[in-house]
């Protein structure tokens, strides 16, 4: 693609990211989208197994980056070689990785949430790509400057608090069982979706290491969604269980 084209497909990207951000986030809070699991509804027309659901929803992002980032002919920079990874590593664990370890026997995704996830993704993976490998100029001195230092920082931090509450939800129940218990441990001693902070954290972190406005976008976006998201399970979780920590927030320890 030539080098206008790009730029211009990076802008639109992007100003199309904020803007589904900003419609998403009020909307999510009023309608609750299903994922699989306990938010799953008929309403929402046909379904498909939660875990090949998952698998489609999430490998556009590492396929679009990639091909993003070759349109963008990068300059071999180390910085750009590092953020690419650190995006293929985390989309590694959830396209692959996650939904393999998934306990998702008899579990359906809606097909429409999948498809729009699925859209959505590949719109992120195409400008992620463009923004390392074309949108900003990193040079090595970016590996020293705080904003990359406390970037990284930030995603692996992240990166963390996603894979130990995860780790927590996958050994509620043993195998077998469908019932559904209390998460304990972790942050979830202080929030009901910890899986959903340390991915905000995470994007956060990217946001800062990247640098850029593609990095902004995605990180409102996964606000946007996440945030919703948490408050829907916090309430589920109180319908469910009358013993529920009362003083145990949705998504911001202490806060809210």
């Amino acid at each position: 693609m030539r080098a206008m084209d790009l730029d211009a497909v990076y802008r639109a990207g992007t100003l199309a990211t904020f803007a589904i951000a900003g419609i998403a986030f009020p909307i999510l809070f009023l309608v609750t989208v299903p994922y699989g699991g306990r938010h799953t509804s008929e309403l929402w027309g046909p379904t498909l197994p939660s875990r090949l659901a998952w698998f489609l929803m999430e490998v556009p992002a590492p396929i679009f980056l990639l091909l993003a980032y070759s349109w963008g002919r990068p300059a071999g920079s180390p910085v750009s070689l590092l953020l690419l990874l650190l995006f293929l590593g985390h989309y590694a664990h959830r396209a692959i990785l996650f939904p393999l370890r998934m306990r998702s026997t008899g579990k359906r995704t809606p097909a429409l949430s999948a498809a729009v996830a699925f859209c959505v993704n590949v719109l992120n993976g195409t400008i992620q790509g463009l923004a390392v490998s074309r949108a900003a100029a990193y040079d090595t001195a970016w590996l020293v400057d705080p904003r990359f230092v406390v970037g990284i920082l930030l995603f692996a931090l992240g990166a963390a608090i996603n894979l130990q509450s995860d780790d927590i939800l996958r050994k509620l129940r043993p195998p077998g069982e469908h019932g559904y218990h209390i998460p304990q441990g972790g942050l979830f001693r202080f929030v009901s979706s910890p899986n959903y902070l340390g991915e905000i954290v995470q994007w956060a972190g990217w946001a800062l290491a990247t640098w850029s406005t593609a990095g902004l976008a995605f990180l409102l976006l996964s606000i946007a969604n996440l945030a919703p998201r948490a408050r829907a399970n916090q309430r589920w979780y109180r319908e469910e269980f009358p013993n529920y920590p009362s003083d145990r927030k949705a998504l911001i320890p202490r806060v809210w």
